[in-house]
This record gives structure tokens, sequence and C-alpha cells, in this order.
């Protein structure tokens, strides 16, 4: 992975919409018990010869909408130009490591944001790391204001469940802590192609439950457990959900499920409309499961497949898709699936916007309605 990831804004709190959270990718620590030592996250600010006086200016694109997105939202389509001027190469022709090297929509946010005389956010959340088994660890998120015992929630990032880590989505966490007011635990999960499915499903269990153990010992409130997760972790968050009723462990009291992989269907009405899409397409897709599943039988299973999954008696839903996605179908079809198994479920697609758009509310304005909604919906579970 890089020396530094620069994490832009993939939350932003309502105080400062504008602002980035950025995270310096120095790995948090325990000391040699497995204690959890103080994390090393930290913010980063922009070089301040890129601060003009003028302020803040407005996100644009340079050329037309692209062939593949026609419909595209000015200030996606900068991130999207952006992005490609990074100079990564297609995933899909990469090897795992290589993919984990390549520049991503974080990098051109931060770009766009340095550009655009965007500040940061103050930090409002301490954080310390735990390992949780070889291979495992979670960075914990601590409200600096307000009384505990805080909700808690489980967050998983995304990634294919090959690429991306910790420190990739730490603004999500941060932002996360700082709109629901919660404690929230970030899992590092165990990653393909050298661990294939269902190890990071696995992972993710073994972190949630462990959350629920350790909650007071964080500040948490075992009782009021939530779970979140964008793509890849979205399929990981829901997947916990239905562990967790299976296994007669204490169920969350909501999840948010953010573009999620819910099925294993390349050829789904958003797959063939968007198979040239950025930052993700069908070749990645394809480029995913073949690194993290053993065989395509793998993919029939309910934990990768959702939405041939038996879904009742899980948690009341919220759930977010983007319209120029490859899985925008998988998350339509979720939603009307979890809705039949009698699940309170409150769906919003957004118009205009990529696979990753929630986590850039610092520059795409949808974003910020996204993550307002996914906010109060969580908030509102998760109050006493």
């Amino acid at each position: 992975m890089r020396s530094l990831y620069l994490l832009a804004a993939r939350w932003v709190a309502p105080a400062a919409a504008l602002g980035l959270l950025a995270a310096c990718s120095n790995n948090p620590s325990t000391d040699s018990s497995g204690n959890p030592t103080a994390d090393s996250a930290a913010t980063t600010a922009p070089a301040a010869d890129t601060m003009a006086t003028a302020g803040p200016q407005p996100i644009k694109p340079t050329g037309p909408a692209p062939a593949w997105a026609p419909t595209i939202k000015p200030e996606m389509q900068a991130v999207m130009e952006t992005l490609a001027s990074l100079g990564g190469k297609p995933i899909e022709t990469l090897s795992a490591l290589e993919a984990r090297q390549q520049p991503t929509p974080t990098d051109a946010v931060m770009k766009l944001m340095q550009q655009n005389n965007i500040p940061m956010p103050p930090v409002t959340a301490d954080t310390m790391s735990r390992v949780l088994m070889p291979g495992v660890k979670v960075r914990v998120y601590t409200p600096k204001s307000g009384a505990g015992p805080f909700p808690v929630i489980v967050y998983y990032h995304g990634g294919g469940w090959v690429i991306a880590n910790l420190d990739t989505y730490d603004a999500s966490a941060r932002g996360l802590s700082e709109q629901v007011g919660a404690v929230v635990v970030s899992v590092a999960y165990r990653q393909a192609p050298e661990h294939k499915f269902p190890t990071a499903h696995n992972d993710s269990f073994a972190a949630y439950q462990w959350a629920l153990k350790n909650a007071a010992s964080i500040k948490g409130d075992p009782a009021r457990v939530a779970v979140a997760g964008e793509s890849a972790g979205g399929n990981l968050a829901c997947a916990v959900s239905m562990m967790a009723r299976d296994k007669k462990v204490a169920l969350p009291k909501h999840q948010l499920l953010v573009y999620p992989i819910a099925g294993y269907d390349l050829n789904t009405p958003s797959y063939q409309k968007n198979a040239q899409a950025k930052p993700l397409n069908k070749a990645m897709m394809g480029w995913f499961f073949d690194k993290y599943l053993r065989s395509a039988a793998d993919g029939k299973n309910p934990m990768i497949s959702l939405v041939s999954a038996n879904l009742k008696g899980l948690p009341p839903t919220t759930l977010i898709t983007a319209e120029i996605d490859p899985l925008m179908s998988d998350g339509k079809m979720l939603a009307d699936k979890l809705q039949a198994a009698g699940v309170p479920v409150k769906y919003q697609n957004y118009d205009g916007v990529t696979h990753e758009f929630f986590g850039m509310a610092a520059v795409v304005p949808q974003a910020k309605e996204a993550q307002a909604m996914a906010s109060a919906e969580l908030k509102s579970a998760l109050t006493k």
C-alpha cells in the first residue's frame, strides 16, 4: 500500500460540509500483549501554497459527459476526470498486489479539494486499534465530546474483498462517529486472494461478536449496536446480520448498506447498462469474484447472493444505490427482497452519480444528501 492515503471527506459533518478528513497510513498498533494503544490516524492538511485567499471554488468538469455516463452530474464528472488524470491501470488487468497500489477515487477527491481550496474540519474522534486474531484488526473511533455509553456501529470497508484497508475508509468511520454520535468499530478483515471465501465473512462476524462483548470497555452500549458497510462491506454487513440471526446472537439494531454486492449475476440490467462505468465496471466485479471465491458454486452461497438468501428477521435497513453503478440492480433487488421478507427498508437511489459517490460529500452534493439521510436513520435506530 502507499505510504500515505489522503482520505477525501468520505463523510463530512454538517458544520463542516465542505471539509476534508484525511489520514496517514502509519498503522495503529497494540502492545506486545495485544492491548490497544493510541492510534496514529490523523488529519493531514493540504499544502499552504494551495490555499488561495478567495476561499472554496465550485467544482466543474473540464469536458463533455463521457459516453458511459451521459447523465453524470458535473461534480461527479470532475471527480472521474481527475481520477483518470492520476494514471491508474485497469484493476482487472493487475495482480491483487498491483491493484492495491493504484490511485483511488479518494485520491481524486483530495486533488480536487486542494485545487479548489476546500479546507478540512477538525478531528472529532479519538482512535485506538486492537488486534482480534492473527490478520484481523479493528480501529475504534470514540467521540471526543459527549457522555457515554455511546451507541456502536461496526463498519466494514469496501474493495471487493481484495483491495482497500482501514486507512482508505478512515474518513467514513470518522464521519459516522461524528454525525451519529457513536463509537465506530472499523474492521480490517483478511483479504483475497490470500484468504478465500468465507474468510472475510467469518472475520467480519467475529469482529461483530467482539464489539458486542467489549462494548462497555470502549465506552459503547452493547444494547445499541448497528452494522454498516460500503460495496463489499455492505455485503459483509448484511451477511453478519444473517449470521447473528442464525447463530442466535444479538441482532444489530439497524444495518446501513451502501451499494452492496448482493448477487453473483453479472448480467443484470445495471451490469449491462454500466459495463464500462468508472470507478467500478463489470470486468472489475468479475475480477473481484475470481479473487475471492473458491469456485462458481460460492457465488450462489447466500452470504454472497444476498438476493437469494432467507432475509426474514433481519434488522431495519437503510439501503443506498447509485445510478451509474453496475451494482444498482443488486441493491434495488435486495431492498425489494428485504421488504418482501417483512424487513422495514428505507431505500434511495441517487441519479447522476457513480459507485463510491457516498464518500464524496466534500465535492458531490448527492453525497451530502445520502450521508444526511443515512445518519438520520442510524441515529433514530440507535437512540434509547
